[in-house]
């Protein structure tokens, strides 16, 4: 097949952008014809650049220009896009539908039905929006704290349900796992239009099982909904290592009532955090929001490393309490803390899970399993 896979790129690197390449390699690697369009978030630092893109959010002039010069250079045979958020805009599925190519869309976050995208507020899982309507994030300014960037968001959220973006033939959805796909649905999408396809790498190789491991891991952002300061009152007074990967707005505040058993190394190259997961007895994970599918869920079982994370949204559907790690209320740091006391106070159980968490990932989240889904979601995309 001829794809063309389009991405807009964050400031900082995360776990879309690391799909998305991942993604081109596996398809080229399997003979397709691939090319990659791509925008970045970079482009839009001055104050001029950052108004002018507010109030292109929901159908941007110039992102259909650029999808619509690569179409007709490259004229694909299906056109699957990651991230359009804010310089593609969901307008580029009303292109393709126009140039009669048939599109995907990988549902990464809950840009499409929050108006901050993670369908969290103050700390807290928040469905006003979706009970009540899309509004109310722009009386909460739930998109940045910002009046005028929550109006534009909402605005394309409505816009573009009103417009049928979701539910018009020629448009088919992944879902990262069941339950995104029926809180999609739940908000009004086509859910015969949803297929789940979760995330994926490429096998690192099997870990050493003879190679000691140590401590906890935490690899992410450092930011509150990723409970972070969660994690640091659980292993306060135990003397547990742990050591933390990772950047962002929180780190300084983090740092600073962090106990004497963590240690914050910063951001580590992809070859470091693995070999960092490898070390480690239990990858954390106490997020307070939902989720897409986290890749380092997918890099710590490739490791033969247990999860540790929140009971909540896609996470307690990939973590199996009890085989491949434990799972605890999210924002319950007594809950977490014993869970962790439990799993490194026996070495046997952590193996026994590392073990069951490696042979998850051969099973379900290979490149094979992922290119057979990934060729059969194209196809009925082809087929309208």
């Amino acid at each position: 097949m001829k794809i063309l896979v389009a991405h807009n790129r964050y400031q900082g690197r995360g776990g879309e952008d690391v799909v998305f390449e991942a993604e081109l390699d596996l398809l080229r690697g399997a003979g397709h014809s691939v090319e990659a369009l791509t925008v970045s978030n970079a482009a839009i630092n001055p104050l001029a650049a950052r108004i002018a893109t507010t109030l292109s959010i929901a159908d941007n002039a110039e992102g259909k220009r650029v999808m619509a010069e690569a179409i007709d250079r490259f004229r694909p045979d299906v056109v699957h896009v990651h991230n359009f958020f804010p310089l593609f805009s969901p307008a580029v599925f009303d292109l393709c539908r126009r140039k009669r190519v048939p599109a995907v869309v990988t549902l990464h976050n809950y840009r499409t039905i929050c108006t901050g995208g993670m369908l969290l507020r103050d700390g807290r899982i928040c469905h006003k929006c979706l009970d009540r309507g899309h509004f109310w994030g722009v009386a909460h300014r739930c998109y940045r704290g910002s009046l005028p960037g929550s109006l534009a968001s909402a605005y394309m959220i409505a816009q573009h349900q009103r417009r049928g973006t979701w539910t018009r033939p020629g448009l088919r959805l992944i879902a990262l796992t069941q339950f995104a796909r029926t809180l999609f649905a739940q908000a009004g999408f086509d859910a015969d239009r949803i297929d789940v396809k979760p995330n994926f790498m490429a096998d690192p190789g099997a870990p050493d099982p003879a190679a000691p491991r140590a401590g906890l891991l935490y690899v992410g952002r450092l930011s509150r909904e990723k409970g972070v300061d969660v994690l640091l009152e659980a292993v306060a007074g135990t003397g547990m290592p742990l050591r933390i990967v990772g950047e962002g707005p929180e780190r300084g505040g983090f740092e600073a009532r962090a106990p004497g058993n963590v240690r914050f190394l910063g951001g580590l190259s992809r070859t470091e955090v693995l070999r960092e997961m490898a070390n480690a007895q239990a990858l954390v994970v106490p997020s307070l929001w939902y989720e897409g599918f986290p890749m380092v869920v997918v890099e710590a079982f490739a490791q033969g490393t247990p999860v540790i994370a929140s009971e909540i949204g896609g996470l307690a559907e990939v973590v199996t309490a009890g085989k491949t790690g434990a799972l605890v209320p999210p924002g319950d740091a007594a809950a977490l803390r014993s869970r962790i006391v439990d799993l490194l106070g026996a070495a046997d159980l952590a193996a026994t899970w590392g073990r069951a968490a490696r042979a998850a990932y051969l099973e379900l989240y290979g490149p094979d399993e992922n290119r057979r889904l990934l060729e059969a979601i194209y196809a009925r995309a082809a087929a309208g």
